[in-house]
């Protein structure tokens, strides 16, 4: 038994899909039907989320973990003389 979905996108997102599927020999709902489907297919999203950075969730917390841990452990200079002598040995 099939049912009924209805969704809302602004009016070019649903433009330029119906374009790429027109051109794939699809309509907008065989389009929207293959997706979903390889969705439940995969049981994943077939393409992965990254955040507007480019990364993972799960790698942009790994690195905003590994930051505050360096910031916690690293020495700090009040002056680019200082941090000079420091690794010079001077």
């Amino acid at each position: 038994m099939n049912t009924t979905l209805q969704i809302r996108v602004d009016k070019n997102t649903k433009k330029q899909a119906q374009k790429v599927f027109k051109d794939m020999g699809l309509d907008m709902s065989s389009g929207v039907k293959l997706f979903l489907q390889r969705v439940v297919n995969t049981e994943t999203l077939p393409f992965e989320v990254v955040t507007k950075n480019g990364y993972t969730r799960a790698q942009e917390r790994t690195m905003l973990k590994e930051t505050k841990q360096a910031l916690k452990k690293s020495k700090s200079y009040k002056s680019a003389h200082s941090l000079h002598k420091d690794i010079l040995g001077a």
